[in-house]
């Protein structure tokens, strides 16, 4: 089936099959699995630091936190729409350590809606953030790649695969300069990368992997390197 055909069936489908809700089980809205009363009330990332995606309450919109001021990241911006939290966790925890694909699909709608059509036509090339093989063959599936396989179907960009070069310790626990050293050097990239790239993971906690995965994209040839998640992790 060619991408062109796989999306327009795909559209379809999710336009003509009834579905439900997928946080309160009513009546969800045409071509989306949610109700707009459900929608609304979803923990959306607003504000937030533009370069990181902390959010940020009661601070205006598109001004850097002090962090990213002090250090700017290796990526020039983060387009993360929802905060890790309520229902959206929920989703996160079944899509990550379950393998469901229901919550995948409803995570990557989420992603989808919270950006704007322009932010999604922007990258030339999409790069997930790899898991290492064996814990990819432990877990059963590797999320980023899950999702930035369907990303790229749809907006019809190419999918740019990065190697894990070493089986990183688990980053839980790390505070944010313990985990970019645990990062540092961890990705290649083989390939020859476009000026503008967008790289993708399910969640963003404090962007260690995700600035360790811009220097290497950088590294291949990138110019300006986006981090894009579907939700965020405030930092405590």
């Amino acid at each position: 089936m060619s991408t062109r055909l796989g999306v327009e069936v795909d559209r379809r489908l999710r336009r003509h099959l009834p579905g439900r809700c997928a946080f309160c089980l009513g009546e969800a809205e045409r071509e989306h699995p949610w109700c707009a009363a459900c929608f609304v009330e979803l923990p959306w990332n607003l504000p937030a630091c533009p370069c990181c995606a902390e959010p940020l309450p009661g601070r205006p919109e598109e001004r850097p936190c002090g962090r990213c001021l002090r250090s700017p990241p290796a990526f020039v911006r983060s387009r993360v729409p929802l905060r890790y939290e309520q229902e959206v966790a929920g989703l996160v925890r079944r899509f990550k350590f379950e393998a469901s694909p229901r919550a995948g699909a409803v995570l990557l709608a989420l992603f989808e809606a919270g950006l704007p059509e322009t932010v999604l036509a922007w990258p030339q090339a999409l790069v997930p953030v790899p898991l290492h093989p064996r814990r990819a063959r432990a877990r059963g599936f590797d999320q980023g790649e899950w999702l930035a396989r369907r990303l790229a179907r749809r907006l019809e960009r190419p999918l740019v695969r990065a190697r894990r070069c070493r089986d990183t310790p688990s980053q839980r626990g790390l505070d944010r300069m313990e985990r970019r050293r645990n990062l540092n050097r961890a990705f290649v990239i083989e390939a020859a990368l476009p000026p503008r790239v967008a790289l993708l993971d399910d969640v963003m906690t404090t962007g260690a992997t995700l600035e360790a995965l811009a220097s290497a994209c950088r590294a291949a040839g990138a110019r300006e390197v986006e981090a894009w998640a579907v939700a965020r992790t405030p930092l405590q």
